[in-house]
């Protein structure tokens, strides 16, 4: 029997957007900088652009197979039709897997930066902050998605700015290698960096609690505009700044940096780190537990697929943040964590691209599909490789 409640529809194209940006800008860009420095130095900056071109490829072909499917579960839906469930079904639990290691690992980033200000008992103010943001997404989307569109807001502008800032301060001669980087580094480096890219989906995912659903296809552009543009940007601007060596030497890699602006501008910085990451946390929280609703009642699993009056998987939302939180206290690697989370993404970003080929024939669309399929399928045998 169905649940008499239903989800809400609350969401404009500028909280699905606040949603794909918070879900991608967090933790990543704060703290992957600087081990894919350590890994590869200079070269880094090439896993970057790698990666911004595969992760592009696999948002084009989310764009497209978002407007065939406008029901609730949208990934749910597009697999079952192209695959059937005995596909459909493991593809969707990979992906609950990679957004549980998602939640954890924006948790271990936020306790990464705490350290900057020498707090201690780390794990125990993770989980409570994912205990937190567990609450607010409970009492329904309205309070949560105007959450994320504040703390968007908030970290986006400091980082725009900070990119701009940092140009002039760009050597030349950080951004060339001393000795040319190997490939095992350069295949390092790109997986780690794949995880700041992971995350833009979630737009795509609160299908059921959208105004509109013609809105979604746009706001997956306008996320990865956005995203591609920042990182890229960011990222000259740290290691052509600072170089490599402090780069890779710092917990917090953006905060490093920006003392080259401002004498100890590293303690405000560090700040919008942990606000960035806060969102990227939220707007996780909010992916999961659809994720999860979506697979409970399309299987069947009472408790778990049902809303509360306010259109809530209230159920969902408190599974997925215990496990998360179970999560850190096996492993409070943020490295380790990040791996996890992109590998049992990448799988559902490759069905991702083949459900667009499938669906659609013409030549540009198929162009764009294989080149997702061909390089999110290498970067994955080259993690089981490296």
């Amino acid at each position: 029997m169905e649940s008499p409640a239903t989800y809400q529809r609350k969401l404009g194209l500028f909280e699905l957007v606040s949603l794909g940006v918070g879900g991608t800008i967090g933790s990543g860009i704060f703290v992957v900088p600087g081990i894919a420095a350590r890994i590869a130095g200079p070269a880094s900056l090439l896993a970057w652009i790698i990666v911004a071109f595969s992760a592009s490829s696999v948002l084009l072909s989310l764009a497209y197979v978002s407007t065939h499917f406008t029901k609730t579960g949208g990934f749910f839906s597009s697999f079952e039709s192209v695959f059937g469930m005995r596909i459909a079904v493991p593809l969707m639990v990979l992906y609950l897997i990679s957004s549980v290691f998602g939640v954890a690992t924006i948790a271990s980033g936020i306790g990464q930066y705490m350290t900057y200000f020498s707090i201690s008992h780390i794990i125990v103010l993770e989980v409570a902050i994912i205990t937190c943001f567990c609450l607010i997404n409970s009492i329904g989307i309205s309070l949560s998605g105007m959450t994320e569109n504040i703390l968007t807001l908030i970290k986006i502008v400091p980082l725009v700015l900070i990119a701009i800032v940092l140009l002039p301060f760009v050597k030349s001669a950080n951004l060339v290698p001393i000795m040319p980087a190997s490939a095992g580094s350069l295949l390092a480096a790109i997986i780690i960096v794949y995880w700041p890219f992971t995350g833009f989906e979630i737009s795509a995912i609160p299908v059921k609690e959208t105004r509109d659903t013609r809105l979604i296809s746009t706001s997956l552009l306008l996320v990865m505009a956005i995203v591609v543009a920042l990182y890229i940007v960011l990222n000259i601007s740290l290691m052509g700044s600072v170089g490599s060596g402090a780069l890779a030497q710092s917990p917090a890699p953006i905060a490093t940096a920006s003392n080259l602006i401002f004498a100890n501008s590293g303690n405000f910085v560090a700040i919008i780190g942990i606000v960035a990451m806060l969102s990227a946390l939220n707007a996780y929280i909010i992916g999961t537990s659809r994720v999860l609703q979506n697979i409970a009642a399309r299987c069947f699993v009472p408790l778990f697929r049902d809303l509360s009056p306010r259109g809530t998987p209230v159920v969902a939302l408190v599974a997925g943040c215990t496990l998360s939180g179970c999560l850190l206290f096996f492993s409070n690697r943020f490295d380790q964590l990040a791996s996890v989370s992109v590998i049992t993404t990448l799988i559902p970003y490759i069905f991702f691209c083949i459900t667009a080929w499938v669906l659609d024939p013409s030549w540009n669309h198929r162009l764009v599909s294989a080149a997702g399929i061909i390089s999110t399928a290498a970067i994955l045998v080259i993690y089981f490789i490296v």
